[in-house]
């Protein structure tokens, strides 16, 4: 009998599939130590962005999207 393939629950967490089929994160550096961090670019921080070209394919590959 064959074992399902199972999407590393890790990276489904972290990732999103936008509408057009890329993939949005969320930016890291915003937990702790933020005092000496400008507002600027605190907020910055809050935005999303897309996900790299170069490591599209892996991120794919942990949600089992390719």
């Amino acid at each position: 009998m064959a074992t399902k393939n199972k999407t590393c629950k890790s990276a489904a967490k972290r990732f999103k599939l936008t509408g057009s089929g890329k993939l949005k994160r969320q930016h890291s550096m915003k937990s702790h130590i933020l005092t000496k961090k400008t507002t600027t670019r605190k907020r910055d921080l809050r935005k999303s962005e897309l996900v790299d070209h170069s490591d599209e394919n892996r991120v794919k590959r942990m949600l089992k999207l390719k």
